[in-house]
């Protein structure tokens, strides 16, 4: 049955307007409630009670939840819980949400009130909703879900509370605690549902990554150097990577002692990398075997940044566009491939020369493609070692490069090393020990290591915050 008939069906029963109705049903549905649970609701609002209510479901185990029950009761114990505001139906509303354990499982939890509970308590909840989040079932816990203190204390082999390192935090994380170092922050103004909305973006790193993060309600502490423990942040993915998320319920703390930072990014193979969905700061090697289209001297809109062809931006149609240089390289090492995306500072050193350089070069050659066309003769067919970050969608794989060097090693000897270094680390819980890889000397011609953007002057945003500029 469709949500139209549906409507029609409610309508009918509360003898109310069918499009209200339908408008009511459709904003719950697109939360992905069950259609079920959303008809009671819509009842319950239309003042036609619970639609015949059903007895308390049986209890189950967490492991036996799936996404076609229409109500369970469960005793768990609560692992996480973290706290924001969402728009619903044009008002804004307060939900906690988290994750719940029994010993068969853990399940993530959505309360659309405030229930009282808190992590490490053992709880009977029951008729909670099921519904489908990220292919994943979750519980919904609304005014139909009863929420009591368990007869006995839940044990779970599971950690309690929202402590994790960066490594750990992934996308869909809620009530997470990161202890981290600042590394940028950017001041930025975008377009918010209610209008014009001042953020901080930037980047956070700690002894086991870095990650980027955004500060919807601006805050003093975040600033470039400082140590801060940051309580109750949700995590969405950007391109691929995790991206940290602090709202007005987040709090920052600053700590009394620094905190250590990685230096070195994980040398992954390129199939690892690409394998992982995306990443955010990662190293690898491989063999450039083309430049692309779209290298070299470019236009850019002077609006959104995008690439302009023949005059036309795909978004603000007929600009003037504005000179820029750009390498796109397919760099392979055998176990996959990836588009390496070099900034203008990194493709001015490939180059040996700046803008001003490559529109002279242009103009005495009557080409724009000259510049390219030097750029792959001094690239193809050479190893390079790449620093960036990187993400992975239905077009391919892109790695928005900080460093890019001649490699001092054979990519495949290289490939075969990232991978021995996973299965130990899968094993052992400790990866092998490995000689840093040696920066070329600078030359006019030869490309150098540089300072990852991580550890520059916090006007810069890293290339990960920013949309791919392909």
């Amino acid at each position: 049955m469709d949500v139209n008939s549906h409507a029609e069906e409610l309508a009918s029963d509360l003898g109310v307007d069918k499009e209200e109705v339908k408008a009511d049903l459709q904003n719950l549905l697109e939360y992905s409630v069950p259609v079920d649970e959303a008809k009671q609701s819509v009842r319950r609002k239309h003042g036609g009670g619970g639609g015949g209510s059903s007895p308390t479901p049986d209890a189950v185990d967490v492991d036996e939840i799936a996404t076609d029950h229409s109500g369970v009761t469960v005793t768990v114990r609560v692992l996480t819980q973290g706290t924001r505001t969402i728009r619903y139906q044009g008002d804004d509303l307060t939900i906690r949400e988290g994750e719940i354990a029994d010993e068969t499982g853990v399940i993530s939890y959505t309360a659309w009130q405030d229930f009282g509970f808190e992590p490490g308590d053992s709880l009977t909840i029951g008729n909670a909703g099921v519904r489908e989040w990220e292919g994943e079932p979750e519980l919904n816990l609304n005014d139909s879900t009863t929420v009591a203190i368990a007869e006995k204390s839940v044990e779970v082999d599971r950690d309690v509370g929202g402590d994790r390192n960066l490594v750990d935090i992934d996308a869909g994380d809620r009530g997470r605690n990161v202890e981290v170092r600042v590394l940028e922050v950017d001041e930025k103004t975008i377009s918010g549902r209610d209008g014009e909305t001042e953020i901080l973006e930037g980047v956070v790193g700690d002894a086991t990554a870095k990650l980027p993060f955004t500060d919807w309600q601006p805050r003093a502490e975040l600033e470039p150097g400082a140590d801060l423990r940051i309580e109750d942040v949700y995590v969405r993915e950007f391109r691929g990577v995790p991206s940290i998320n602090l709202t007005e319920f987040s709090t920052v703390t600053p700590l009394p002692d620094p905190v250590e930072v990685a230096e070195d990014a994980p040398r992954l193979s390129i199939g690892e990398a690409v394998g992982s969905g995306g990443m955010f700061d990662v190293e690898v090697v491989g063999n450039v075997l083309e430049v692309r289209d779209g290298s070299g001297l470019i236009e850019r809109c002077p609006e959104c940044g995008r690439v302009v062809q023949n005059g036309q931006c795909r978004s603000h149609g007929d600009v003037d566009g504005e000179d820029d240089l750009r390498v796109k390289a397919i760099l392979d090492d055998g176990t996959d491939t990836v588009t390496v995306v070099l900034d203008d500072e990194l493709t001015a050193e490939v180059y040996g020369g700046g803008l001003d350089y490559a529109l002279d070069a242009a103009k005495d050659a009557m080409d724009k493609g000259v510049v390219a066309e030097s750029i792959a003769d001094s690239l193809v067919g050479h190893a390079y070692r790449v620093r960036g970050n990187l993400s992975v969608d239905d077009y391919g794989a892109n790695l928005d490069a900080s460093e890019f060097a001649l490699a001092d090693e054979d990519p495949a000897d290289a490939a075969r090393a990232a991978l021995a270094e996973v299965g130990e680390l899968a094993t052992t819980g400790r990866a092998p020990a490995r000689s840093p890889t040696a920066c070329s000397p600078p030359s006019s011609t030869t490309p150098r290591c540089r300072t990852p953007r991580a550890t520059r002057s916090a006007r810069r945003t890293t290339s990960s915050r920013r949309p791919a500029r392909a």
